[in-house]
């Protein structure tokens, strides 16, 4: 029987970090689902990025880094804003999993009342490597390209992702 994991997260957008903890769940899963949370959102602060291109630049970071593709699922899982029915919500959305990697207490408190297996996810420089730095280094002009694969740096360039980060910046700064 293989066995699935799962790591969820909104990768706004996926880092070194992400990309550390991806490779150390793979050494102890053989396929891993890998969920684009709060998929319905974007063009916000906390979520810039559409589940389009969030797909696209995991897919390329993942590339970037070597990762076999046979080994991994990239599914858009939009949120319910219920708590009650999220665990069925993703689910139906995803393979069957027999463990979950996440941080997030809430996260992990809602599948171990569904009976799932919670898993450590370890979080690399954690000071260093967070969507919240990244999105804000982009506002405020600062380094931020060496936080991501070089690969996401680029393709967050080409879509105009710079500019959109510091305008939404710019509207939230005015409110």
């Amino acid at each position: 029987m293989v066995k699935r994991g799962v790591f969820i997260g909104r990768f706004q957008p996926i880092h070194k970090g992400h990309i550390k903890a991806i490779k150390e769940i793979l050494k102890q899963v053989d396929e891993l689902i890998i969920v684009i949370g709060s998929a319905q959102c974007s063009h916000s602060f906390s979520n810039p990025f559409t589940a389009g291109e969030r797909i696209t630049f995991v897919k390329k970071a993942l590339d970037e880094n070597n990762i076999d593709p046979n080994r991994y699922y990239l599914i858009p899982v939009p949120d319910t804003n219920d708590n009650r029915i999220w665990v069925a919500h993703l689910v139906s959305l995803t393979p069957s999993f027999q463990i979950v990697f996440s941080n997030n207490p809430l996260v992990r408190r809602l599948l171990t009342e569904s009976g799932f297996k919670i898993g450590e996810v370890k979080l690399f420089e954690r000071k260093k490597y967070t969507a919240t730095l990244i999105r804000t280094a982009i506002i405020e002009g600062k380094p931020w390209e060496e936080s991501v694969p070089s690969s996401v740096a680029e393709f967050i360039k080409d879509i105009g992702g710079v500019e959109r980060i510091k305008a939404i910046g710019e509207t939230k700064l005015k409110l």
